[in-house]
């Protein structure tokens, strides 16, 4: 396979960990960086040996440059994946675009149309489809061994702490920069419930709220931040502690301690928690992102399925219940236990190979990113398990389900 070259737009955690598998495999190549930060932007280039000429602050730069790579991976924040979306695809890339697509529709349409008018092969990071645990539960299940498939239960467990962390002090925790808690974090599960049930939503309804992390829920002795806080040794949200010991695990520093500073020392932690967001309490945050949501969606064939997500756990692989006429299966994203009801036997299989959550992720990037150069190596965007339509189709599920749950209605989706 020819090696395939690569731009990256924007060199924050999932751009570094994408060009690094790229670059790792030897069939992939950097050549460029758009990337506003300087500090992030320096030690790209740095890291990857970029020309001065190749490196840039803005998309628009790169893009004004004309088209300098086979590919570009888009990985910015979400509300900036349209532009550089539809001006690289405009340009001949192919694209590999951090999920979720957009945080609107008319913006993903945009997208989607830009990608299928210059006819470029696109994945979007719904990495969930790329597991091996997901190719064997998908072949399980279409082989028809637990006969039709009648129902479906789904758990997405964010953890405690996760969420205190990304979607309550965090980047993704206000709708208004960056997108719907449901879109943000579980367009993935989505994504991933349509590609194994594989039949259309008729309707679907859907509750959640923030229930948790408020106001109202604050301690009456709790401070703004919890370097100052008298509660901060007993809460469960105590950023010193999650912070603090992740220093000197090499995985921790990565995430997700370098989502809050760069500089991974006791003083480096100390200082980002003394003045930015990640040392705020959670009570006293502007957050809006649900910390607990279940979507409840019936199938043209009147299957059933029930989706929930919440912080209110462990930092968990997901878990899902399948009920079918002949056999019922349920997964913990590394193992299956199969129940064949024709002869009452159980079957334990190994589906994912670890119990470690980080490595089970590692997996999925990285098989996305090699399936991804592989396709536009070989000029074959069916090497890829979605493209831009498919991706858009399961984001407007998120989007119908969004709109149940602010009008306390059931939405009909059009066949």
């Amino acid at each position: 396979m020819s090696q395939v070259s690569l731009v990256v737009v924007g060199a924050g955690l999932r751009g570094q960990a994408y060009a690094r598998r790229a670059v790792a495999t030897g069939s992939g190549r950097l050549v460029a960086v758009a990337e506003p930060d300087n500090g992030r932007r320096e030690r790209f280039a740095t890291e990857f040996g970029l020309a001065d000429d190749m490196v840039f602050r803005d998309w628009r730069d790169l893009a004004a440059a004309g088209r300098l790579a086979d590919g570009a991976i888009i990985a910015t924040p979400d509300r900036e994946h349209s532009g550089p979306a539809i001006a690289l695809a405009d340009l001949g890339y192919h694209l590999m675009v951090e999920k979720p697509l957009a945080p609107t529709e008319e913006e993903a349409v945009r997208i989607t149309e830009a990608v299928e008018r210059n006819n470029v092969i696109f994945a979007l990071c719904h990495v969930l489809r790329y597991t091996e645990y997901t190719r064997v539960l998908k072949a399980i299940l279409d082989s028809g061994r637990i006969g039709t498939l009648v129902s479906v239960q789904h758990l997405e467990p964010v953890g405690w702490w996760h969420q205190a962390h990304s979607f309550v002090r965090g980047e993704w925790n206000n709708s208004r920069t960056s997108s719907p808690m449901l879109l943000a974090k579980a367009c993935h599960d989505i994504d991933w419930l349509m590609y194994l049930i594989d039949r259309p939503v008729a309707r679907l309804s859907s509750f959640g709220q923030v229930s948790h992390f408020r106001p109202e829920s604050r301690p009456a002795a709790a401070t703004d931040r919890c370097l100052d806080c008298p509660l901060e040794p007993t809460c469960p949200y105590s950023a010193p502690r999650l912070y603090l010991g992740c220093l000197g695990d090499p995985e921790q520093e990565f995430w997700p301690l370098s989502a809050v500073t760069a500089e991974h020392t006791e003083a480096g932690v100390l200082t980002a928690l003394r003045d930015g967001p990640y040392g705020r309490c959670v009570y006293a945050s502007d957050n809006d992102a649900v910390d607990h949501q279940v979507v409840t969606m019936s199938f043209v064939d009147g299957l059933s399925c029930t989706f929930t997500m919440t912080a209110f756990t462990p930092f968990e692989l997901r878990k899902t219940r399948f009920f079918g006429t002949h056999g019922y299966l349920e997964g913990d994203g590394t193992r299956l236990r199969l129940v064949d009801f024709r002869t009452g036997k159980e079957e334990e299989i190994n589906a994912g190979g670890t119990d470690s959550l980080e490595a089970g992720h590692a997996d999925a990037d990285d098989n996305l990113v090699d399936t991804f150069i592989a396709a536009v190596a070989a000029g074959n965007p069916g090497l890829l398990k979605s493209d831009a339509a498919t991706s858009l189709a399961s984001h407007q599920i998120v989007w119908a389900a969004e709109r149940a749950r602010h009008t306390s209605t059931v939405v009909k989706l059009a066949p």
